[in-house]
């Protein structure tokens, strides 16, 4: 896979961009509509030239060519390419370091949206200062949250560790304006006029094209009408499948509060978790890699590689547990309520780190998000900000019978259930319970 900045993108660059050009750059805001970054850009500058690097950097980590999210950008992006260029304007899409794009041009401003994740703090901040050596103005603006960073914080100004007081929070901070859209669309007469960009291909970039199918970008109204009552059930459409969607921004977090205000306030509390994740994240940057409560980096994890992958593979003879992660594996998505149960079989019952599972979660979901999947992990896991005791422990089979009480589910994913080809368990779960309190226990009080 190319490492630098591809030789056929330095044309581009030159070709396109120069000290009258304001450059919007896309990264996870894949839209036109409501579109924070791109309407102050707009609004501020005119001569407006769209860009999208594919960051070496990023794809250099993934070792699957055909990861299925490569795709989704790629289709996104083409679809962003035809509405622009429908406005007479286009999507100048390279391939390489984005400090490297930036050395090699001379734009007047550079506008984009904030990113949250310690990769992007950092990446933003070189490139701020390489357009700052050259005169030229970086502007960030906030577009996949409503509040961010210290904008939810307790009364003496430190920011929450639990998500309860936090959402009671965020509500009483809310107005109207919170969710008012931006109209972007509206101002795209001030983009800059210019002919077709070309679009690289995916194996320009060093990739194929996924087998696997996308949610609609669409919004569910009738799901999120009934998604209190349905939500925790895996074995039928009773979740939104807007993950995907909301990850790369090709809807807008602020519409789908709206929404979520006016449909269903569950559904709102689940857009809120991930704020609040996002907000741990940003203030406690160490919990990217270690554990948020770092009395929890003591534990003596078992990290049996066999075991590890029976449960990827989805053979650890716990029907439930199979069935995540098999729907996983095969369409890279998981039921929220079976995300729980699958990993706190890993870090309770066969006391796996919950850092390989966040990994294995991270190659393998559309709607992978650094904060949202640390914090969900770290959650199972017992180490992350939750005011739950670490001796939580799901009974896979208690967890079978109330959320998949027919077995639709199980039986879509694990249809060998119940035969001689089905492994026994792999581990007894009275037995895995009474051992994980016990490593918890020595490892907190040592």
């Amino acid at each position: 896979m190319k490492k630098k900045l591809s030789a056929s993108s330095l044309p581009l660059l030159k070709r396109w961009v120069d000290s009258s050009t304001t450059l919007f750059w896309f990264r996870r805001d894949l839209r036109l509509e409501d579109n924070a970054g791109l309407f102050h850009a707009l609004k501020e500058q005119g001569n407006v030239l769209p860009i999208f690097i594919f960051d070496t950097e990023i794809l250099g980590r993934l070792d699957d060519p055909s990861d299925a999210r490569v795709t989704f950008i790629h289709d996104s992006l083409a679809k962003l390419k035809a509405e622009l260029e429908e406005a007479g304007s286009t999507l100048l899409v390279v391939h390489g370091k984005p400090a490297e794009v930036f050395e090699n041009i001379q734009p007047k401003a550079v506008y984009t949206n904030h990113d949250y994740e310690p990769y992007g703090k950092s990446r933003d901040a070189h490139v701020a200062e390489i357009l700052a050596a050259k005169g030229a103005g970086f502007h960030s603006f906030k577009d996949i949250v409503i509040f961010e960073k210290g904008e939810v914080l307790k009364p003496d100004g430190t920011p929450y560790t639990v998500f309860t007081p936090y959402s009671r929070k965020w509500k009483e901070t809310f107005t109207e304006a919170s969710i008012r859209p931006l109209k972007s669309k509206d101002l795209l007469d001030r983009l800059n006029r210019c002919e077709p960009a070309p679009l690289p291909t995916l194996e320009d970039i060093g990739f194929t094209r996924t087998s696997l199918d996308f949610p609609e970008r669409k919004v569910p109204l009738s799901i999120i009408a009934h998604y209190a009552e349905r939500r925790d059930l895996p074995g039928i459409a009773s979740t939104t499948r807007l993950g995907v969607h909301l990850r790369f921004g090709t809807v807008s977090i602020r519409r789908l509060v709206s929404i979520a205000r006016e449909k269903s306030e569950v559904w709102l509390n689940e857009l809120i978790w991930r704020e609040f994740y996002h907000m741990i994240l940003w203030h406690f940057p160490h919990a990217a890699t270690g554990s948020f409560k770092p009395a929890y980096d003591r534990i003596a994890w078992r990290n049996d590689p066999e075991e590890f992958r029976k449960w990827c593979e989805g053979k650890t003879g716990y029907p439930i547990v199979d069935a995540g992660m098999r729907e996983l594996n095969t369409t890279g998505f998981m039921h929220n309520r079976t995300r729980m149960i699958v990993a706190s079989f890993l870090t309770k019952h066969l006391l796996v780190d919950w850092r390989w599972g966040e990994a294995y979660f991270a190659k393998k979901l559309l709607d992978f998000d650094l904060a949202a999947n640390n914090g969900g992990w770290q959650w199972a896991a017992g180490s992350g900000c939750d005011a739950a005791p670490y001796f939580r422990v799901f009974n896979p089979y208690l967890q079978a019978a109330k959320f998949d009480p027919d077995g639709a589910y199980v039986r879509k994913w694990v249809p060998e259930f119940g035969t001689p080809a089905y492994p026994p368990p792999m581990v007894d779960h009275a037995m895995a319970r009474e051992r994980v309190l016990r490593y918890y226990q020595e490892a907190l009080e040592s």
